[in-house]
């Protein structure tokens, strides 16, 4: 129901600015304005009843879709109506004696609003898809010469959902990943955002990618059922179950709180995999103990593990393990990258919230992830496939 005001409110509104401030002036640019006006009102308001209506179960992927598309138009369209009805009616107040508007305040309210709607769009359109492959180095001292050169591919948080009307454009990822001749695939977590319906048949294009050693997975906290409404204790379960499934048919080798030794030569690596729960800023992380048992005799030991906060607060310094690997920041999809800068607001949530980070003999590494959460935006935040050189130091 607020959803439903905050619509017919701006609808209404908006109509009223456009004629009171172009009506006068051109009708031609009034009339063109209109249309336009009408084409994103449209395409608003059936989402609107296509959501209101729906009557499928909560975590199909096509109501996902519509919830995350809702949330994109809102942001790109109603939100500048919103700026543009609140600079107009500024103006009527400043001028109330007078009568009229001010015209430069509502043509600051159109300029703001066709700003925010060109990035949003471009960020729809073009940001979300900007996939960069980025290469990193990890110094290993005491290095085995077996493991000199040693390239693992990590790609995380591919939230399946994002590419629901996309599936080539993920099989192209896919192929890029393999072309890349990974001696380890590795994935960390968030495959999809509420449930397991919503991995659909991407198994066949999620195993797609051939690790020489295999292909590894951990589950993050959206794999865990946790943000289904709907969702029992015992439909969680069912969900980690059903998640453990599909990703086995798509050639991944899952690690929940357990830990794999692969032989590489004469050298030994421990594969070490954490699960997930909870969401921010209430997280849980998985045994850590109980995944490390066993993993002594291993010449490196390579941490799977969704949220880079875990690294901090259960692995630096308390542990042996070399390198760790997270996602889940997302760069909260927005920010800042160049060759000498990177920020993004994700810093006040995750200090460590990409790239490569040491302290000591350990490293975390942090992957912005594939996928969109929330919002179908990537705003100068381009999703990441990594691929990690082990060297000696």
């Amino acid at each position: 129901m607020i959803l439903f005001l905050i619509l017919l409110t701006t609808e209404i509104l908006t109509i009223t600015v456009l004629r009171q401030h172009l009506y006068d002036r051109s009708w031609m640019t009034y009339y063109f304005t209109m249309i336009v006006h009408a084409v994103f009102s449209i395409w608003i308001w059936i989402l609107w009843y296509e959501i209101v209506t729906y009557k499928g179960i909560f975590d199909e992927a096509d109501h996902i879709w519509l919830l995350t598309s809702m949330s994109g138009i809102f942001c790109a369209v109603v939100i500048p109506r919103i700026f543009l009805i609140i600079f107009h009616f500024w103006g009527r107040f400043i001028k109330r004696k007078l009568g009229g508007h001010s015209r430069p305040l509502t043509r600051v309210g159109i300029i703001l609003g066709l700003l925010i709607l060109a990035v949003l769009g471009t960020a729809n359109l073009y940001g979300r898809f900007n996939f960069k492959t980025e290469n990193y180095t990890v110094k290993i001292k005491a290095l085995k010469p077996d493991l000199n050169g040693f390239r693992l591919v990590q790609i995380s948080d591919l939230h399946l959902t994002s590419f629901y009307h996309h599936r080539k454009v993920l099989e192209d990822v896919m192929n890029d990943i393999n072309a890349l001749n990974p001696d380890l695939v590795i994935n960390t977590g968030d495959f999809v955002t509420i449930g397991w319906r919503e991995f659909g048949r991407y198994d066949t294009i999620l195993s797609i990618p051939k690790g020489e050693y295999g292909n590894f997975a951990i589950l993050g906290n959206h794999d865990m059922g946790t943000y289904d409404p709907y969702f029992t204790e015992a439909d969680r379960e069912n969900n980690v179950l059903l998640m453990n499934k599909f990703l086995k048919l798509s050639d991944y080798n899952v690690l929940n709180d357990e830990s794999v030794e692969i032989n590489v030569g004469s050298a030994k690596i421990a594969l070490i995999g954490v699960k997930t729960m909870g969401r921010f800023p209430h997280m849980v992380h998985g045994d850590l103990d109980k995944a490390m048992a066993g993993t002594e005799g291993a010449d490196l030991r390579i941490l799977l593990s969704h949220d880079p906060n875990h690294w901090e607060e259960k692995v630096k310094g308390r542990t042996s393990i070399e390198l760790t690997l997270s996602g889940h920041t997302h760069g909260m999809q927005m920010g800042i990258m160049t060759k000498k800068f990177k920020w993004s607001p994700a810093k006040y949530f995750y200090p460590r919230w990409n790239g490569l980070y040491r302290e000591g003999d350990q490293y975390l590494f942090v992957n912005r992830g594939l996928g969109v959460l929330g919002m179908p935006f990537r705003i100068w935040m381009p999703p990441e496939i990594s691929v990690i050189t082990i060297v000696p130091e």
